[in-house]
């Protein structure tokens, strides 16, 4: 969405990335992530110069102004808008914490998509399969990559699916570790 970017490695992955999707918007989810890997890139190299900055190194940065007890911060990270509410007591001990992780702006894509799978990929003899799964885990690390690291998988995402009849009674289960 931008014509140029102003540090060089990141627009030389900005670059690769238009010639590669013909210089079009492309609004799926995985040419996002690839969008989101190039922003990151920028970031780190504009942090390389601003840590490297005589006038940020100085000694003569002072807060300002009143203390407060409350907190509220938002910030897009690379897998989502993370917000941050925190609350403190007058020696600066965290009483309260309240986080909103990007999974749950996320969850509602990630049912979406996984839905998809479960009405276009499932067999017609209502039966999971392994191509089926692994199209589920695409689904949910599409949406939410870090979700994996976030449950100890340690580079493999656990994954338990279960299929009902219309009844309500289980046909068939699959685990996948």
């Amino acid at each position: 969405m931008c014509d140029f970017i102003p540090t060089p490695l990141a627009e030389k992955e900005r670059q690769a990335f238009i010639a590669f999707t013909g210089k079009k918007v492309d609004n799926s989810t995985m040419y996002s992530h690839w969008a989101r890997l190039i922003e990151v890139l920028h970031a780190a190299e504009v942090m390389k110069v601003l840590l490297n900055d005589p006038e940020l190194l100085g000694e003569d940065l002072v807060r300002k102004g009143t203390p407060r007890s409350k907190g509220i911060g938002i910030i897009e990270a690379p897998r989502g808008t993370l917000t941050h509410h925190y609350e403190v007591d007058d020696k600066g001990m965290i009483t309260r914490c309240n986080l909103i992780v990007s999974t749950t702006h996320n969850n509602d894509a990630m049912n979406t998509a996984v839905k998809w799978v479960a009405n276009n990929v499932i067999s017609r003899k209502g039966t999971i399969t392994d191509g089926m799964l692994n199209q589920v885990e695409v689904a949910i690390r599409a949406y939410d990559p870090c979700l994996s690291c976030a449950t100890q998988a340690m580079g493999k995402m656990p994954l338990k699916a279960e299929l009902y009849n219309y009844k309500g009674e289980l046909i068939d289960e699959r685990l996948k570790y």
